[in-house]
């Protein structure tokens, strides 16, 4: 049986960017930090999410190649149009 407590992978992964942002309570980052104690999967998934952060933070405008921001411009549009 699980324990009440416990934080479940999914919460994690729905939990991940406030404990990026250091705005999870101390309840709830308590049991996030418990979680990635007992689970490689999502200690996994943070380091990637890190990662990522990281990578993506150094894009520049004039580091992306014309057709590609064209691209993530159009699918911007369309996503904040829905």
């Amino acid at each position: 049986m699980t324990d009440q407590n416990e934080m479940s992978c999914q919460e994690l992964v729905e939990l991940v960017n406030e404990y990026l942002e250091g705005a999870l309570p101390p309840e709830d980052k308590a049991r996030f930090e418990a979680h990635l104690d007992e689970c490689e999967g999502c200690l996994n998934y943070l380091n990637q999410m890190r990662k990522t952060i990281e990578l993506v933070g150094r894009l520049t405008e004039e580091s992306v190649p014309s057709p590609t921001l064209d691209e993530l411009m159009g699918a911007f549009r369309a996503w904040k149009a829905t």
